[in-house]
């Protein structure tokens, strides 16, 4: 079974997640990916190293060769 992701609520100001929503859709990515993302992007600038744990591949099964 591949590790859940913690989930809790988060309040933000409606300008701050309007502009977090637009952000994100200019990446190609939700909202809850754009969040993680820039979380991960401020605690880079600190110096904090922080481990990506491994996720299960969306979408179709690659096709295996015989």
């Amino acid at each position: 079974m591949p590790p859940s992701r913690k989930s809790f609520a988060l309040r933000l100001d409606p300008a701050l997640h309007a502009e977090v929503e637009r952000m994100a859709a200019r990446d190609l990515r939700s909202v809850n990916a754009e969040i993680e993302f820039l979380l991960r992007e401020a605690l880079a600038k600190r110096g904090v190293k922080v481990a990506v744990s491994e996720q299960p591949r969306r979408g179709r099964p690659l096709k295996q060769e015989d």
